[in-house]
């Protein structure tokens, strides 16, 4: 019930966990705590995650803390994205303006999109309605999934870069023919532009929420969950080619 962190001097060995987040007893949400990223911005640390509780939507909502251990409290007691929408797996996109890109949901959907909606610079409140930027459909690579009763394309764990010749380019996961895998789309129209999907996974199975971020020596690492089994996923780290 909350979220905990591991330390690492040498990412190999890890203590914890230790505590991060726990809930006061009026927040809203009392189930699905789940994906959190923590980021730096103007001075403080931000935790995006997402949330549930019976009766209402599961929802995005921002945390933060003035360092990165926490504890961390809520911005508000709500989630930014919208409340009659199943979302999750919210990113944040730091450029001239600030952009919250997540999940709809496919349990909710049926075919998972992902949408960017544009924050205010506080990072408290919505700036417009959400754009759709594509469908898990739209990439050659997915296949229809069977779970919790339902058929259809999962979107899951976006996460964007951004590349020196103006690029943007979007790790996400859904089910290929492997099995759990994650997949990379490009633009070079913009975050809200046209996003074109590569044919192949690059990961095509226990390809879980990848995310990245600089190593101890200024690398490039990916963080995704493995394997792709309930209470045995544990962190991988990857390394990736330079996206500055």
């Amino acid at each position: 019930m909350g979220f905990d962190y591991y330390k690492s001097y040498d990412l190999k060995w890890f203590d914890g966990p230790y505590p991060a987040f726990r809930p006061h007893k009026d927040f809203w949400a009392d189930r699905n705590y789940w994906a959190p990223e923590v980021w730096k911005y103007k001075g403080k640390f931000y935790m995006i995650a997402s949330f549930k509780a019976e009766g209402r939507c599961r929802g995005v909502q921002i945390l933060w803390s003035y360092i990165p251990e926490g504890p961390f409290e809520p911005l508000i007691n709500r989630p930014v994205t919208p409340e009659e929408w199943e979302c999750l797996d919210g990113t944040l996109v730091l450029d001239e303006e600030v952009y919250l890109v997540f999940c709809h949901e496919w349990l909710q959907t049926g075919d998972g999109e992902i949408c960017a909606l544009q924050l205010s610079s506080d990072l408290k409140y919505p700036k417009g309605a959400p754009k759709v930027l594509f469908k898990a459909s739209e990439a050659g690579w997915t296949v229809l999934h069977d779970e919790f009763g339902h058929s259809g394309y999962v979107t899951d764990g976006p996460f964007v870069l951004k590349s020196g010749d103006e690029k943007y380019h979007m790790l996400w996961s859904s089910y290929g023919r492997g099995g759990y895998a994650i997949g990379i789309s490009h633009t070079k129209d913009g975050l809200t532009g046209t996003w074109r999907h590569g044919n192949v996974p690059l990961i095509d199975r226990d390809g879980g929420h990848g995310m990245v971020f600089e190593g101890l020596h200024g690398e490039q690492l990916l963080a995704i969950h493995a394997p792709n089994e309930w209470m045995k996923e544990r962190i991988q780290l990857i390394n990736l080619p330079s996206y500055k």
